[in-house]
């Protein structure tokens, strides 16, 4: 390899430095040809390259990316796994080849500018994906709605239930109930009860008309009302009693 081929490979891998969300230095050490191969696949589906570079090659890249921390684990057979996407899936992935396959182990990496250890890579490898916390996260979301949608349902199904029984007992009619009609009835008649009664009323309180004469009540007595009324008496008038005197003398 040239000094222009190694170049261009050192602005790669810082270019990949720099644009990875995550990456992981992985000890690679008795792993196979074919098994790599397979390994690859796998980080592939998961946004993730798997690359081997020459340690001296990547620390220029480190410092060209300015990521000092991946510089420390340049020590021995290193590889270089750059996540683009979920670093819990990526992680994910080489934990369960290490397991299917008992090679590669974590030497720690780094994510979003943060240096991460081996124990916190473990940790982030036993986490969810995106995709499963997502979807935790919509079904969570969607409880409530689908809670208050259900209960809706049930109490919409309960009052047209309601509605149906009393149709069947034929409590539900176009016209008023009668026993709603009585006291309307009872209402319109007191007025007119009342104003019967008033005149009758009236009549009892007024005084009884005792000082009226025998003819006709509304005129004064005449003078020959009032003479015949002496004569009953017995009283005789005065001028009767001026021509009586002469004669007794």
């Amino acid at each position: 390899m040239n000094r222009d081929q190694k170049a261009a490979v050192i602005e790669e891998v810082a270019g990949q430095i720099k644009e990875s969300e995550a990456v992981f230095a992985i000890d690679y050490r008795g792993i196979s040809v074919p098994q790599a191969a397979t390994l690859r696949e796998r980080l592939e589906e998961a946004d993730a390259t798997l690359r081997v570079v020459k340690n001296t090659l990547t620390e220029l890249a480190a410092d060209q990316a300015g990521a000092e921390g991946l510089k420390e684990l340049l020590e021995g057979p290193t590889a270089f796994t750059f996540v683009r996407g979920d670093a819990a899936l990526a992680a994910k992935v080489i934990a369960t080849f290490r397991r299917e396959n008992q090679v590669l182990e974590f030497k720690g990496g780094t994510m979003d500018g943060a240096a991460l250890s081996i124990d916190q890579i473990e940790a982030i490898a036993k986490l969810p994906s995106q995709q499963v916390l997502q979807g935790q996260l919509v079904g969570v979301l969607a409880s409530p709605v689908t809670g208050l949608v259900r209960g809706l349902h049930q109490l919409i199904q309960g009052l047209a239930s309601q509605l149906g029984q009393i149709a069947d007992q034929g409590l539900v009619s176009g016209e008023a109930p009668a026993a709603a009609e009585a006291p309307a009835a009872e209402t319109e008649e007191a007025p007119a009860a009342e104003t019967e009664e008033a005149p009758a009323a009236e009549t009892e309180e007024a005084p009884p008309a005792e000082d009226a004469p025998s003819g006709d009540s509304g005129n004064a007595p005449t003078e020959e009302d009032t003479a015949a009324a002496e004569e009953a008496s017995g009283d005789a008038p005065a001028e009767d009693i001026e021509t009586a005197a002469p004669l007794q003398g």
